[in-house]
């Protein structure tokens, strides 16, 4: 019985990926059922390297076929990964006192709406204990000191593991993760954060918002990499602030915005649509 997967992959752009790639799937009998490619050599600041995700049909066993993909991969010098289409990403979520980004996440989990399998919540504060048992997720009460931080983020690290977890999310998670832990969880954590022009960082960032009169507020979803706030942007959106909106208009709004460029973001990574470019990011939509 055919099953089906998704093939990602990318390279220094040469002729013939393409054809090596579909040749190597009609070899073995596989039925490509989708295909996206691009090609990063357009701009002078152009890493020069190719982009391909293919979703195809095949009956041998995914074992077989990452063993001899192994060649075909090492020829072009390929980064890659195959992954069954219908297999759920374990996923951890963390968060802080701010529940709107975890609810939505798992209201749409629940709904079907994103292939997740959320495995355990992991926060530094006790708030949302009772939300994760409403889902029958295994909640993880770790605090965070700056004398316990090393010991706290030791913990987190381990459930991660223990989980299997493909994807950790900071959903409103409000403690700035260490290098070392930064580095763990590379291309595999993703973050969100409230983005404005001009940016506000710190306490109560909406209501220096409201007072500078700003037009637009958004929301930048993004990997986390040691560089706080500065990872590879995967998703962004704005709304915009008429003159007559409190403050109490422009957090609500934020919120909703964050909620939703979040649950993109975690979308297009549980599918195995975004692909690392340097400091960017392919997303194949």
């Amino acid at each position: 019985m055919s099953s089906t997967y998704i093939l990602n992959l990318s390279c220094v752009d040469r002729p013939g990926i393409v054809h090596a790639v579909s040749g190597f799937l009609f070899q073995r009998g596989g039925n490509i059922l989708d295909a996206a490619q691009y090609a990063d050599d357009k701009d002078e600041d152009a890493t020069g390297l190719f982009f391909m995700r293919v979703g195809f049909g095949c009956e041998l066993p995914i074992a077989q076929l990452q063993q001899e993909l192994g060649q075909l991969t090492q020829e072009f010098g390929m980064r890659w990964s195959l992954k069954p289409a219908s297999e759920p990403m374990k996923t951890v979520l963390m968060v802080s006192k701010e529940g709107h980004c975890l609810n939505d996440l798992l209201f749409r989990w629940k709904s079907g709406l994103l292939k997740l399998d959320v495995r355990a919540i992991i926060s530094n504060h006790r708030d949302f204990y009772q939300l994760a048992a409403s889902y029958n997720v295994p909640f993880h009460h770790i605090p965070v000191t700056a004398a316990t931080k090393a010991d706290a983020e030791a913990r987190q690290y381990e459930i991660i593991e223990a989980e299997g977890a493909e994807l950790v999310v900071l959903a409103r998670y409000m403690q700035i993760l260490s290098n070392d832990l930064c580095q763990k969880l590379a291309g595999r954590a993703i973050n969100i954060h409230h983005s404005f022009l001009p940016s506000f960082k710190g306490a109560r960032p909406y209501h220096q918002a409201h007072a500078r009169g700003v037009k637009l507020i958004g929301a930048t979803a993004h990997y986390v990499t040691s560089d706080l706030d500065e990872g590879p942007i995967i998703e962004q959106d704005v709304a915009r602030v008429e003159h007559s909106r409190t403050v109490e208009d422009l957090t609500a709004l934020g919120r909703d915005t964050e909620s939703l460029v979040l649950a993109r973001a975690v979308k297009w990574h549980s599918e195995h649509r975004v692909l690392l470019n340097g400091h960017k990011t392919v997303i194949f939509k």
